[in-house]
């Protein structure tokens, strides 16, 4: 059984940057993985799978990227005379920099589905050349991930830590705001460090291919598939990481926890964290979900709600989505583990 979750593990970290018919097929390839994961741990039951279907979360994100859809595309040219009119008086740079800023605190509040299909419209309607569109949206989508674990309405993960721990509304706030607030400023600081425009295009917004009506339920159809699948995974490689994984030392857990680039964090989460903690153990493994999220694609919902609208490619975001992880998670154990 181990052999066989590695090799699949393996699979999933490697095929979409190798071979393009999985690349653009990235959800249902990691369905088909997710319920090879659940044949080879033999946890495919009709219990899992009424389980999985009875989760209300896969329907409302669902509902919320189909309605979202509908109505940015009727709001389509409203949006884009709203950022063309915002440009006029606000410099490019600092308007990036507030929306990284402000989608990350605000996700905790309106979730971080929501925020990244705000995102999704406002990037989609900048002057920005496809290298920019890319990393702006990477950037933020590291902000969304971590701020909506600031409340237990944000994301599953946050919801899952909050109940399993016992705790108040507001304890995450509490417990890591400080070091979540800062990194999301940092990020938004960082967009307009690395930004660079080719002059006049700042004030007017580019030219963008209209999505279709059809677009945005296949849309929400490929988001529908991409929950089922995390939900899969993370059944299918429980059996390891409840063996394994949750054993280990809290500095060693941190990097573990890297394979939540690939795994619904949520899951790992619900393993991983036990009222019986200290407040550096459970930083440590939150910090290291909510980061290592934002490296691949199939790390959290945001990622893969902008890439498929933005087609964004797995290399593509890999490319900026691993280093930028990996100096985020080194800054943050540092912080944790050292300072």
């Amino acid at each position: 059984m181990i052999l066989g979750l590695i090799i699949i593990l393996i699979l999933v970290l490697t095929l979409p940057f190798l071979v393009k018919p999985v690349e653009h097929n990235l959800e249902p390839f990691l369905f088909f993985m997710g319920l090879l994961a659940t044949i080879v741990a033999g946890v495919l039951r009709k219990e899992l799978v009424v389980e999985i279907l009875e989760n209300h979360l896969l329907y409302m994100i669902t509902l919320a990227v189909l309605l979202a859809g509908i109505l940015f595309k009727i709001l389509q040219k409203r949006v884009k005379g709203a950022i063309n009119g915002i440009l006029k008086f606000l410099p490019l740079k600092v308007f990036l920099a507030l929306i990284i800023i402000l989608l990350g605190l605000l996700s905790s509040i309106i979730t971080a589905i929501i925020a990244s299909l705000v995102l999704v419209e406002i990037i989609n309607n900048l002057p920005l050349d496809r290298r920019n569109k890319i990393r702006l949206d990477i950037i933020a989508c590291f902000s969304i991930g971590l701020g909506a674990a600031l409340t237990p309405i944000g994301e599953p993960l946050s919801t899952i830590a909050t109940s399993k721990l016992d705790v108040d509304f507001w304890y995450l706030m509490r417990e890591i705001g400080d070091l979540i607030i800062p990194g999301i400023v940092a990020l938004g600081l960082l967009e307009t460090y690395l930004l660079r425009t080719q002059g006049r295009s700042e004030t007017l917004v580019a030219e963008q291919e209209e999505e279709t009506y059809a677009g945005v339920i296949i849309r929400a159809l490929k988001v529908f598939l991409f929950v089922l699948a995390l939900e899969l995974l993370g059944a299918g490689f429980k059996p390891v990481i409840d063996t394994y994984i949750i054993p280990l030392d809290s500095r060693l857990l941190y990097w573990i926890n890297i394979i939540s680039a690939i795994l619904d964090n949520a899951t790992l989460a619900a393993a991983e964290i036990s009222p019986k903690m200290t407040s550096t153990q459970i930083e440590a493994i939150l910090m290291g979900l909510l980061i290592s999220g934002g490296m691949l694609i199939p790390g959290n919902i945001p990622n893969i709600v902008s890439a498929g609208r933005l087609k964004i490619t797995s290399r593509e975001w890999a490319a900026l989505g691993v280093p930028l992880g990996l100096i985020i998670l080194t800054i943050y154990y540092l912080i944790i583990f050292v300072l």
